[in-house]
C-alpha cells in the first residue's frame, strides 16, 4: 500500500518523459486506442518473474517491466524471493538508465530509468529478531535470508527503512496531519530547486534531461553542489574509516545528502543532512551497533 503511493508523490510527467514512455508502452502493446497518461507508471511484477521478464526479451525483444517503468516507480515485493540472476540483471540499468536486449537477428536498447522500490521481511518467517513474537534462530534466520540479495544489489539501494508491526493502538490513532498531496509539493518544490540550482550555474536543466535531479548530475556537478560543510565531511570521512561505505556508496550518500538538504529548504550541505543519508545506508544484521559506535552515538539523533 506504501509503494503503491510512491507515484502520487513524483510531479507529473513532462512532454519528454510523456514521450519516452509512450514509445517503450506502445511498442509493448499496452497503449490501447492511442491513450495517454501523465501519471507515472508502476509495475509490480511477482517474484516468480524471470530475468527475461524484468530486463526484455522475446522473439522480438520487447521490453520488459524495467522499461515498463520508465520514469515511475517498479517495485519487487517480498524481494529475496526473486532469483539471484534476475535480481542481479537489475544492477546495470540502475547505473546507466537503459537496457540493451541481445538476441541473434538484433540489439534493441530501451531506456530503463526508474526508481526501484522494494519490501521484504526480516526473515524467511517474518517475526524478526525482536520483541514479543520474534524468531528463535535469529539473527542467524535473518542473516541467511538476507544474505539472497547480493552485496553490490544492496550497495545500489540508497534508503533502507525497517518498519515495525503494526498493532490495534497504531489502528485507533488519527490519521497523519500531511497526506500524500502535501508531501507531493514538498516534492515538487525539492525539484523546483534542484533546477533553479542547475540553471544558477549556466546547465538547462530542461535540455540536460540526464542532469535535472540530483540522482543523476555528473560528478563534477555534484562535487559542486553537493560538498558538505566541515562537520558533515568529518562525518562522512569516519563512516567510511568504519567501512560502513564503499566508493559507490560514498557518492550515493552525498547524492541522498543533497536532497534531504533540498527538502529541508537548505542551500547548503549540513552535518545533520549527512548524517540522515548515512542512517539511511544499508546494514547488515548485527553490524548497526557497530557502525554507530566508530562513527559516534549521534549519528542517529543528529539526523532526527
Amino acid at each position: 500500500m506504501m509503494a503503491a503511493r510512491l507515484p502520487g508523490l513524483l510531479p507529473p510527467l513532462t512532454p519528454k518523459e510523456l514521450l519516452e514512455t509512450s514509445m517503450v508502452w506502445s511498442v509493448a502493446g499496452l497503449i490501447e486506442r492511442g491513450a495517454l497518461t501523465r501519471d507515472r507508471p508502476f509495475r509490480s511484477p511477482h517474484h516468480s518473474a524471470s530475468m527475461a521478464a524484468l530486463t526484455g526479451g522475446g522473439l522480438r525483444a520487447k521490453p520488459g517491466e524495467a522499461s515498463l517503468a520508465h520514469n515511475g516507480v517498479l517495485f519487487l515485493d517480498e524481494l529475496p524471493e526473486y532469483s539471484a540472476q534476475a535480481l542481479d540483471s537489475l544492477r546495470q540499468p540502475l547505473e546507466t538508465g537503459e537496457i540493451v536486449v541481445a538476441r541473434a537477428n538484433a540489439h534493441v536498447r530501451y531506456p530503463a530509468r526508474f526508481q526501484l522500490i522494494a519490501a521484504m521481511n526480516p526473515c524467511r518467517c517474518g517475526l524478526g529478531g525482536g520483541g514479543k513474537g520474534a524468531c528463535g534462530k535469529a539473527p542467524r534466520c535473518q542473516r541467511d535470508y538476507q544474505n539472497r540479495i547480493s552485496g553490490p544489489m544492496f550497495d545500489r539501494i540508497d534508503l533502507t527503512v525497517e518498519t515495525p508491526p503494526v498493532t490495534a493502538a497504531d489502528m485507533a490513532l488519527p490519521p497523519p496531519a500531511e497526506g500524500t498531496a502535501e508531501a507531493a509539493a514538498r516534492v515538487l518544490a525539492a525539484r523546483a530547486m534542484q533546477g533553479d540550482r542547475l540553471r544558477a550555474a549556466g546547465i538547462d536543466a530542461d535540455m540536460a534531461y540526464d542532469q535535472a535531479v540530483n540522482a543523476r548530475v555528473s560528478g563534477e556537478t555534484l562535487d559542486r553542489f553537493a560538498t558538505p560543510d566541515e562537520a558533515g565531511r568529518a562525518l562522512l570521512m569516519r563512516a567510511g574509516q568504519a567501512g560502513g561505505l564503499t566508493a559507490r556508496g560514498w557518492t550515493r550518500t552525498l547524492r541522498l545528502a543533497r536532497t534531504i538538504a533540498d527538502l529541508d529548504g537548505c542551500d547548503g550541505v549540513l552535518r545533520r543532512h549527512i548524517a540522515e543519508a548515512l542512517v539511511y545506508r544499508r546494514a547488515t544484521v548485527g553490524a548497526q551497533g557497530d557502525f554507530e559506535r566508530q562513527t559516534g552515538p549521534d549519528v542517529r539523533t543528529a539526523a532526527f
